[in-house]
């Protein structure tokens, strides 16, 4: 068993803090590269990265920090969440959202703060890196699978060049926002954002983990001896 492997598996984590470090574009394209090895229905590759930095990237910033301060409402392309959310889903989704804020000394009851906060996933975090993923709209549900092992695939890649990187499910929500300021054509479908960079380690942000499901409460083993 690799216990490289397991190091970069378990040792992984959304970073939401980042040094004013840059990354170099050699690693960049050796992370896409890595990516692209996962596997693929068909082989049908689903899945574009947009891979921003320097002026491009504080221009996305700066137009989606206009779209807040406008009340722009959400215009995302597919719905991200399970509608309506089952019990047991929303106790996790609180139990995060708490441990976040709570390492940021951000009360339940301070909505002001948590919603900075949350403005900071349209900063990409302060990374000097920000990614936009698509995802072609013509692709069937299960492209997104495959899409899920590419960008999984490149996470453990950003681990491995000693980097890291959080994704940003709230990004799709100014999707309209991304595709004017891109140039997007009318055949992709905003997914998600990354943020990459070097780890602020010392960052409070930094500091919390998420509790994963036990073992018995997703799998189970059929025709195994105890």
């Amino acid at each position: 068993m690799s216990e490289v492997l397991d190091d970069l598996l378990f040792s992984r984590r959304s970073v939401r803090a980042f040094l004013d470090e840059p990354v170099a574009l050699d690693d960049l394209k050796a992370m896409c590269v890595a990516a692209r090895s996962a596997p693929s229905g068909a082989n049908l590759q689903p899945g574009r990265l947009h891979i921003l930095t320097a002026d491009p990237l504080a221009n996305l910033v700066v137009d989606l920090q206009q779209a807040i301060a406008d009340n722009r409402p959400f215009d995302h392309g597919y719905s991200y969440f399970p509608k309506p959310m089952p019990p047991y889903l929303k106790e996790r989704q609180r139990a995060a959202g708490y441990a976040l804020y709570e390492a940021l000394s951000i009360s339940r009851r301070d909505l002001e703060g948590r919603r900075a906060q949350f403005a900071h996933n349209y900063r990409f975090f302060g990374a000097p890196v920000g990614v936009i993923v698509t995802i072609e709209r013509s692709m069937g549900k299960g492209c997104f699978m495959d899409l899920g092992m590419f960008l999984m695939s490149f996470l453990l890649k950003v681990e491995d060049m000693g980097y890291s990187a959080t994704g940003i499910g709230a990004m799709a929500n100014y999707a309209s926002v991304i595709e004017q300021n891109l140039g997007l054509g009318d055949d992709e479908l905003v997914v998600c954002g990354l943020a990459i960079g070097k780890a602020d380690q010392a960052h409070p942000v930094n500091q919390f983990r998420t509790q994963r499901a036990g073992l018995e409460e997703f799998a189970q083993f059929y025709g195994f001896e105890r």
